[in-house]
């Protein structure tokens, strides 16, 4: 199958949790252009309709934390177009936080944003997808915080690790015909880069850390999205694919005096 016909969602039905802006919004574009009906979900509706590809994106009001809402959410998607295609479990997040002095409460509501509520949406949409003949794809959208150390956001790693994990389970149990797959992303830029790096000197300082020189645009997320959920990655499953322009240059390398002769470790 030729690349740009296997691209081509015509007719598929896709619903990206917190779709309407930063990384889901990138996501949604892409699948509007690629031919798919998209449903979104976010607690504010946004402003402008996200159009793309001669075709807007449908909004249904929802949090992804409750049950009830997960559950008219699929329902809108299913009732609407009449199948479910895709899930993308974008929706997440977390603020700044000391591990040292966050309540019990606080980590808890960070795992069930970022960890429970891509489980009961994945249970939801596979509920559906297992009863359809062509099967179904998930795509989790993961991060480079459930691989590292992820300081001042202790829980969201740790959720995002869970979502790694859960990952690789689901594709086992739903298997062979729902696809699991996840997106781990590194440093991406958003209409809320500035709260987490700065100014626009900060941003290009941080993304001088990076081996390709720059943060990633939303789109480079959602075309690996894309792929995910496509024939093309008719044989992946239970995998995770890392987003992270080659990700961080090794302490070390810049705390050494001599780099270009000290010995080399790997």
């Amino acid at each position: 199958m030729a690349a740009a016909s296997a691209l081509d969602f015509t007719g598929q039905v896709v619903l990206v949790t917190g779709g309407a802006k930063g990384v889901g919004r990138g996501i949604t574009v892409a699948f509007l252009e690629a031919g798919a009906h998209v449903v979104i979900c976010g607690r504010n509706e946004p402003a402008d309709p996200i159009v793309a590809g001669g075709r807007g994106a449908v909004f249904v009001p929802a949090d992804v934390r409750s049950p009830e809402d997960v559950d008219r959410l699929v329902g809108v998607a299913v009732e609407r177009f009449g199948r479910l295609d895709v899930l993308v479990n974008n929706a997440g997040g977390s603020p700044h936080a000391d591990a040292a002095t966050v309540s019990p409460r606080f980590f808890a509501k960070i795992l069930e944003l970022n960890l429970t509520a891509p489980f009961v949406l994945a249970q939801r949409a596979n509920a559906v997808m297992q009863n359809q003949a062509g099967g179904g794809s998930i795509v989790n959208i993961a991060s480079v915080s459930g691989t590292r150390p992820s300081p001042g956001t202790a829980a969201y790693g740790a959720a995002k690790a869970g979502l790694l994990n859960l990952t690789q389970t689901l594709a086992v149990e739903w298997a062979p015909k729902v696809r699991v797959n996840a997106v781990t992303g590194g440093m991406i830029r958003t209409e809320q880069s500035h709260l987490h790096y700065g100014d626009e000197a900060g941003i290009a300082s941080v993304g001088a850390t990076v081996p390709l020189g720059r943060l990633a645009d939303p789109r480079e997320i959602a075309d690996v999205c894309l792929f995910l959920a496509s024939p093309l990655a008719s044989y992946v499953s239970g995998a995770a694919i890392v987003v992270h322009g080659g990700g961080e240059r090794p302490a070390f390398l810049d705390a050494a005096k001599n780099t270009t002769s000290a010995p080399k470790r790997g």
